[in-house]
Parts: C-alpha cells; structure tokens; sequence
C-alpha cells in the first residue's frame, strides 16, 4: 500500500494487520482480559456529539498548543509504547523523528528497543521519558540520571501497572522478553517476510535478540540483566512517598500517568507534579476499568487549571482529539496509531498517521466553527447525545493559557 493511498487510521491498522505475525499483532492490538475496556475507550467517543456553530469566519485556524511555556505545531503527541522495536526497525528513532518533524512531543517507553542516550542523540525536537519506577530507588535513579544526562525535558511516571496485566494471547503465542521466535511463531513469521526480513532479522543482525535496552543494558549498552522480571515484581510496592522522593530528585518537569481518579490527581498536584496523563493504559491492564474521556471532565474541573491534563487511549479519529481538548485536555497522545503506521513505512508512515490527524482535527475546526484549538470549550459539545443519559454541555471548563 502506498502511504499516501491510506486515507485514514483504519487503512493504517489494516495494513497493520496484513503485515505482522499473530504474536506482534495480538501485543500490538489487543487489551487485557476479555477487552471490555479496550472496547470502551472507542465507545466513549461515540457518545459525544459535536454541537457546531455556523457562519463563523474560519478561513485562518490554528491548532498551535501551549504547554509547559512552549508553543507545539499540533494538539498531540505522541505516547510511550513498548516494545515498538517490534513494529519497525529502530521504530523508536522513527517515533521520535516523526514528532520533531511534525513539531510535537514524543515520549520514549523505558521499554523501547533502542537505547535512551542514542534516541536523544539521533533525534531532536521535545523529548520526554516515560518510567516505569521501581522501589529499588539505587535502580531507578540510575534510570532518571540516563534520561535527565541525556536531556529529557520531562519525565512521565506510569504508575497503573504495580502488577501485569492479564493478557492471555500472549502466553498463547508465545510472547516474551527478550524477544525470540518459538517455531510456530517462526513458521508464522516466514508467512510476513517482510516483517521477518526488514524488522526481526535486521534487528537480530544489527543489535542482537530485541530486549529492552534501558533496563537490560547500562548507559555504555552492555548487557546487565537477561530479563526485566526482577525490575517490574519492585513495582507493587510503590507508594505516594516514592512520587515525592521522585519530585525531589528530578529537577525539570514530572508528570504522573494512570490517574483515572480526581483524588489521585489532587494528591499528585500537592506533591508538585506538572501534569497528568488521564490513561487506563489503553485497555491493556484493569480490564474494566472507567475510559479517560468519561472521567476527563470531572479530573479537569478538579485540578482547575494548576497542572496539565493530558490524555491517551482509544484516538483513531482528528475529531477524537478535539472532544478531548474541548472536554478540557491540554493535549492527546497516540499510542498504538502511530505504531500503525511505522508497520506500513517506518518513519515516513508515522509521519503518514500525523499527517492524518492533523488534517481531521483542521476540517473539524472548520466544521464547527471554532478557528482555534485554544478556544474549544464544553460547549461544542453534547455529552450522552447518541443515546446516553446526558443531553447536556459537559461541566468542564477548559483553562485559558497553561502553565508557564
């Protein structure tokens, strides 16, 4: 497929689909359990309504955003994913390039296949980390010296997953780290060479068996460890008091992701976090859990202006991002689209999902007569319009300018 053919996220996902083995696909699309929360994030957006306003001169718009006292061409970014070394070669370089390009923010997983020091190295633009922090403080302040050595300009702190998900299709195929093909995944992979040729075996031949460079290798990219189980069991034990001894130690901008609770967000905002990600890990840990775009408003109004809000699960759609920055968003992240597209062309695909996006969120702009993405307010909305128990504005106002 050529890129230009794909029209939109879905034509992405299918080539997606059409080009990787079961075992990267299934990691890459499925959520936890039975997918009841994977199905709801998609669904919350469906029960949004746009409520335009017409004859509103909308010939100039913008979609420039503040956040953090620094102007990003577009209303996203891009959200950490792990293992993206699975969906194209060096895919997290082709991330990171893809967001300088297209002028927003990238944040790299602890879990990404290409060390932390070669992304910020090899990639400009604004860069942020993404930790999964253990109670071994010693291990992850080495972690955070990387990064902030490195030149991170934020540190983003998951903190929904204290133990793994239950994600059984990935004991069914197989799946582990460091990454090997079993011989039923082998043969499948032989059905995908493409994938097998261009993203395995170059990875394999250039940099060895996948595995997770910030965790299994150290600062000089020697290995220290042949798993990362030893790393995640230390998790369960995290508290508030391991935030605030991070918020001591890292001196540029922290911020908290997982938070589904406005409490949480209170507690995090006390503790002198800068923002928060609004996230239930894409449906990938508690399977039930609330989406973000149902509990966003209430999150907003509680914070009121005095952290970022981002948010992140479910954006396949440019009209997506502009019912979260109207619910009172400060930015949306992607997460598995831009995965899409470095499956279907590397970093000219990523740079093919941003493309898409950017174009969508434009023509609803215009369609609902708002020329800019800083004035988009509840009232464009109607919340429970397609057969939900709301017909009203949803109750949160969106804070002018943020956050120098």
């Amino acid at each position: 497929m050529r890129l230009q053919n794909a029209l939109n996220i879905e034509d992405l996902r299918r080539c997606a689909q059409h080009r990787l083995p079961r075992v990267a696909y299934d990691f890459l699309e499925l959520g936890a359990e039975d997918g009841v929360t994977l199905a709801a994030n998609r669904a919350a957006f469906d029960r949004i309504a746009f409520k335009p306003r017409t004859l509103v001169d909308v010939s100039s718009r913008s979609l420039a955003t503040r956040v953090f006292g620094q102007v990003f061409q577009a209303p996203f970014g891009l959200a950490p994913t792990g293992a993206a070394g699975l969906y194209g070669f060096e895919a997290d370089l082709a991330l990171a390039r893809a967001a300088e390009a297209a002028g927003v923010p990238f944040v790299l997983s602890t879990a990404s296949f290409v060390a932390l020091e070669r992304v910020a190295r090899e990639a400009g633009g604004n860069k942020w980390f993404q930790l999964y922090m253990s109670k071994d403080r010693d291990a992850s302040r080495k972690l955070i010296e990387r990064a902030r050595d490195a030149g991170y300009q934020a540190l983003v702190i998951t903190t929904d997953c204290p133990v793994g998900a239950n994600r059984e299709y990935n004991r069914r195929n197989g799946f582990e780290m460091p990454f090997r093909l079993s011989l039923r995944n082998a043969l499948d992979g032989a059905l995908h060479p493409q994938w097998l040729c261009n993203v395995f075996l170059r990875t394999l031949l250039t940099s060895g068996v996948p595995r997770f460079r910030n965790v299994d290798t150290d600062v000089g990219g020697r290995i220290v460890s042949q798993s990362t189980s030893e790393f995640r069991a230390r998790r369960e034990a995290l508290d508030w008091s391991d935030f605030a001894w991070l918020r001591e130690f890292w001196p540029r901008k922290l911020l908290l992701k997982g938070v589904l609770h406005s409490q949480d967000a209170l507690q995090a905002l006390r503790l002198g976090a800068d923002g928060i990600f609004v996230s239930n890990h894409g449906g990938r840990q508690l399977d039930g859990a609330i989406s973000p775009m149902e509990v966003l408003p209430e999150i907003v109004a509680a914070v009121g202006g005095r952290m970022a809000v981002m948010v992140d699960g479910g954006f396949r759609r440019g009209s997506d991002v502009v019912k979260a920055l109207a619910l009172g968003a400060d930015m949306a992240f992607l997460g598995r689209a831009p995965l899409y597209g470095a499956v279907a062309g590397g970093e000219a695909g990523v740079r093919r999902t941003l493309e898409i996006f950017r174009s969508e969120i434009d023509r609803v702009l215009a369609l609902i007569g708002c020329p800019d993405v800083a004035a988009l307010a509840p009232e464009c909305l109607v919340v429970g319009g397609r057969g939900g128990r709301s017909t009203e504005p949803a109750g949160a106002a969106r804070p002018a300018a943020l956050i120098a």
